[in-house]
């Protein structure tokens, strides 16, 4: 009876001391890595938030100019295809052909206003 509960004791203790040893092994890795990130967070919290603006900034005002390019280009094709729906509907005698040229000719007119009210609103 004794030797039962020293191996079932001697057991237990093999598993706890199993255990311990993998939390201190898995451990060793987290605190190396919890370090690392709160050294990353003290350098990014140290930077200077009007810098980081100031590049979005110019950033985004770069970008302006070729979107604005792209959405008279992307204007240019709707009137196309717009031209082109309006044609066949013409040819084919639609009484409706009135409100697709309207459509499709406002759709164009708003690319356009939309590309020059933001250029001027944001003063580029």
């Amino acid at each position: 009876m004794k030797s039962q509960l020293l191996t079932q004791s001697s057991k237990i203790s093999y598993g706890l001391a199993g255990k311990a040893k993998r939390m201190i092994l898995q451990c060793r890795y987290r605190l190396p890595l919890t370090l690392a990130a709160f050294f990353v967070a003290l350098v990014a919290r140290s930077q200077d938030g009007a810098a980081g603006i100031e590049e979005a900034n110019s950033q985004v005002r770069s970008y302006f100019e070729p979107g604005t390019n792209l959405m008279y280009a992307i204007g240019a094709v709707l009137g196309l295809v717009g031209a082109v729906k309006v044609f066949q509907k013409w040819n084919a005698g639609d009484n409706d052909t009135g409100k697709v040229a309207a459509a499709w000719f406002g759709s164009c007119i708003f690319l356009v206003v939309v590309a020059t009210v933001l250029q001027s609103f944001f003063g580029l």
